[in-house]
């Protein structure tokens, strides 16, 4: 599928619609899948407090989600960042932490290493997660390039995580069912929708079938997840940008399927944003069921909203609505108390221990050679550039919604000649606050101006808006960002040598809300030389504060 094709299977528009269901959501087994129907319960849900959505306000796209025991994981889309796939946890679904990466490097081709090409917008799309428990092992499985595909095996979510096989056939939009008998089945597909058996295991194809063409009434399919429930199966499909389809079979898991409309246009619970699609399914303990689905919400990316689901007695499943619409709150799922609180996403990062938290992902795979972590994050200058989209290194942080602050401790007494070094707001454009050190001077300046084209090569590299003379060794810097949908937001950047007080530096920055770049704008650091390599800075810490 060529790459053209695959933005117009992902998105027709940004736009959120009025209210309308007209079928439901499938129960979701559990870790394996697999699962008796059972009857909703809604008394629990009426006597629980309330949860807010979205649950999770920061960038994870094309969410599947289990649950292992009492404990839920989730993975999401994360494109040309590395590590790629992260594994969010939680014990209530609505209080979420990272736990780790599936995808440990893109190990995909040089590309991905800003080598010689760039990966930008491509590797981790629409992926699949999943638990055997025959064997105790996590799954990961997701195709890469539109060439083919890689499965991760873990005992552990948070990992290790190692590379399984890789399968010439590209399951495009795969989900991933551990069936009863502990087959492995992959539904995938754009339209034409397809179920492949994988051998025991897990590591080749046995086989693999067309199951289901697409009305043209319909137009687009994807983003499968595949589920077994009381002897039935069903393959959850989202209709970008807009609307969620759900398949059922009696008869196996090659079909035959019939189809129903389980949303479409249903305005969503993020204001300005988009409608509530694509994502999975999952039962609680005590057999209630719920719908994890993400909301388009630029400038900041796609954001993961929970409703709850019930069935009809034909075993269709159903989104409860508040006032015609997916709810801003409902109460919370009545689950046992979560044996510790989860990591929060938010907050300071002194860089202690010998291992970045799982919170970070490098832009493209980092030169590890160049990086180091303990008392701070030592950032070596590890490429000659002046465009920050070839720079190796940078460091990305997701945004936390509606807004967010992210201020930055930097060292920077080991700077040379040539070298930037800053925080940035990175996207497809981009701006930054950072250090410029020439011809033996330091300056804080602005820049802006940092754009790429709809086929992500750089058009420009940045234009110094606004610039002051600073002295000394350490600076701290800030940026600002409100990324409420629905329009092009403000990001604003400013500078303290002094420690508490800072000074405004520049102009706003105004973060478009084009979905086309798929990921949404991110906090940055970076360090990278324009003249020659050697020179260092050191970040002793990192806060991501809300209003």
């Amino acid at each position: 599928m060529s790459c053209s094709r695959q933005y117009v299977g992902r998105r027709r528009a940004l736009a959120a619609g009025t209210g309308l269901v007209t079928g439901a959501f499938l129960p979701l087994a559990g870790a394996s899948r697999t699962a008796a129907a059972a009857p909703a319960r809604e008394s629990p849900l009426a006597a629980a407090p309330a949860y807010t959505n979205p649950v999770i306000w920061q960038d994870f796209a094309d969410i599947d989600v289990i649950r292992v025991g009492a404990t839920y994981y989730a993975s999401a889309s994360t494109m040309h960042y590395s590590p790629g796939a992260p594994v969010l946890r939680s014990y209530d679904l609505v209080n979420w932490e990272i736990a780790g990466h599936s995808v440990p490097t893109l190990d995909f081709g040089a590309k991905y290493d800003l080598n010689g090409g760039r990966g930008y917008v491509r590797g981790i799309w629409a992926s699949s997660l999943a638990y055997r428990p025959s064997n105790r092992t996590f799954y990961w499985l997701g195709q890469i390039d539109f060439a083919r595909t890689y499965v991760y095996t873990a005992t552990a979510a948070e990992g290790p995580w190692s590379r399984l096989t890789t399968i010439s056939t590209p399951y495009y939009d795969a989900g991933l069912l551990v069936d009863s008998d502990d087959t492995l089945y992959v539904a995938y597909g754009n339209t034409t929708i397809s179920v492949a058996q994988l051998s025991r295991d897990g590591r080749s194809q046995v086989r693999t079938q067309q199951v289901f063409t697409t009305p043209s009434s319909v137009g687009t399919l994807e983003g499968a997840r595949f589920y077994k429930i009381n002897g039935q199966y069903y393959i959850f499909l989202t209709r970008p940008v807009n609307g969620q389809y759900i398949l059922k079979s009696s008869s196996g898991p090659f079909g035959p399927y019939t189809m129903r409309q389980v949303l479409l246009d249903l305005r969503g619970p993020i204001p300005g944003g988009g409608v509530p699609h694509q994502g999975g399914l999952v039962q609680t303990q005590n057999g209630a069921w719920y719908y994890l689905a993400f909301v388009d919400a630029y400038p900041g990316g796609r954001m993961p909203a929970l409703a709850p689901v019930t069935w009809t007695p034909d075993g269709w499943p159903v989104v409860q609505l508040v006032n015609g619409a997916w709810g801003t709150s409902y109460p919370s799922p009545a689950v046992p108390t979560p044996p510790r609180q989860v990591t929060p996403m938010i907050g300071v990062d002194t860089f202690d221990g010998t291992t970045l938290k799982p919170r970070w992902e490098w832009n493209h795979n980092p030169d590890n050679t160049k990086w180091s972590v303990g008392s701070g994050l030592t950032l070596r200058t590890a490429t000659v550039t002046n465009d920050l989209y070839w720079a190796r290194n940078t460091l990305t942080h997701r945004i936390q919604g509606p807004a967010s602050t992210a201020t930055v401790d930097l060292d920077i007494s080991a700077m040379r000649d040539g070298d930037r070094a800053g925080l940035a707001l990175l996207r497809d454009s981009s701006a930054w606050i950072g250090v410029k050190r020439d011809g033996g001077a330091t300056r804080v300046v602005m820049v802006d101006g940092l754009t790429m084209d709809s086929n992500w090569n750089t058009t420009g590299t940045g234009t110094e808006v606004a610039s002051a003379p600073v002295s000394g060794g350490r600076i701290r810097l800030r940026a600002s960002a409100d990324i409420r949908p629905g329009a092009p937001r403000p990001g604003t950047f400013s500078y303290s040598t002094g420690g508490t007080a800072f000074t405004r530096l520049g102009p706003a920055f105004s973060m478009g809300n084009d979905w086309r770049f798929f990921m949404g704008y991110r906090f940055a650091l970076f360090n990278h030389a324009t003249q020659a390599l050697g020179g260092a800075v050191r970040v002793t810490q990192f806060e991501l504060s809300t209003p």
